[in-house]
């Protein structure tokens, strides 16, 4: 298969080179705010799973307290 040439005018490819550029950035900078996203996220999973296991032990407390009460 033959390979074609491309023949651009300097100014165009400047501009084309430009975008390229401009889009490299935005998508670093949209990979950053993932990151961050995620880091947030996991935070956010961890809290929530800690308020879980503090609910679940004052529920077991208030068992034990609710069971000796009807003992009596």
């Amino acid at each position: 298969m033959m390979k074609s040439q491309v023949f651009v005018k300097i100014d165009r490819y400047r501009e084309i080179y430009g975008i390229v550029k401009q889009l490299r950035t935005k998508l670093e900078d949209a990979k950053q705010v993932l990151k961050r996203i995620k880091e947030l996220k996991d935070q956010e999973d961890s809290e929530l799973a800690s308020w879980q296991n503090e609910l679940a032990t004052v529920e077991q407390k208030l068992m034990t307290v609710s069971e000796a009460i009807a003992k009596q």
